[in-house]
């Protein structure tokens, strides 16, 4: 009993330890968010003699933040909302209609797991459908890119439906579209919240695409326009250097 005792402080303990090292870069975000110029720009982890609200208005206003965070959640929303639709539908099909052609269908989607993307061909792409530099080109890209894991995640969760539901569904009368919408897709729940929370998060903190694919400032996402606004403010500039650099 002493032996377990020991193990799960010392366990607990470690626990406290890295939570407290992890909390430190937040830490020193907020307490110098908070200072004036002259003493955040040492990025000490002493506290701020007066409290500069202000400075939070002055980054979004400057940042333009409120119109890119809008422009994140629409991208994150509308994104994961499409991919997570066609990922679904796609995994049902592939996965109760066990042919060759599927097989290999199947295989060639999940590939998009591992496979780099090729920005080149991508660009041309977008080129000749006229997408680049739109924001619904961006939430089909975004989209695109989560549909292979989606994919990989969903069809093994079809596999422990029972085909029995769907061939009572259809005595029933149900359609193929209505025995997918009213019948599969509620219990599909734990795979689609799952991939749901895994393409948003994704989609919010991506960076590449919207750098290569928008090039007006009123549709960037909030990764761009941090990156735009730490590249413009030599104060922000140093306090990230100092912390990721």
């Amino acid at each position: 009993m002493k032996t377990k005792k020991i193990k799960a402080i010392s366990a607990n303990t470690m626990a406290i330890i890295v939570s407290l090292i992890m909390f430190i870069p937040i830490y020193l975000v907020v307490i110098n968010s908070l200072k004036d110029q002259v003493q955040a720009s040492s990025m000490g982890v002493d506290l701020p003699t007066a409290l500069h609200w202000g400075n939070f208005l002055t980054v979004i206003e400057k940042g333009k933040l409120g119109q890119a965070f809008l422009n994140s959640m629409i991208y994150s929303t509308f994104a994961t909302i499409i991919a997570i639709t066609l990922s679904a539908m796609a995994a049902f099909v592939l996965s109760r209609n066990r042919t060759r052609a599927n097989r290999y269908i199947y295989y060639l989607i999940v590939m998009g797991i591992a496979l780099p993307m090729n920005f080149v061909t991508l660009t041309k792409v977008m080129q000749l459908t006229h997408l680049i530099n739109t924001q619904i080109g961006i939430i089909i890209l975004y989209a695109a890119t989560q549909i292979p894991l989606s994919v990989f995640i969903i069809y093994a969760f079809v596999e422990t439906i029972p085909r029995e539901l769907d061939e009572a569904a259809i005595i029933d009368g149900c359609g193929p579209f209505r025995l997918f919408f009213s019948i599969i897709l509620p219990l599909l729940k734990p795979a689609l919240v799952t991939t749901a929370i895994l393409s948003f998060l994704w989609i919010w903190s991506e960076f590449l695409l919207p750098l290569y694919y928008l090039n007006k400032s009123t549709y960037w996402p909030m990764t761009l326009a941090i990156y735009n606004f730490l590249d413009n403010t030599s104060l922000i500039g140093v306090w990230f250097r100092q912390i990721f650099c």
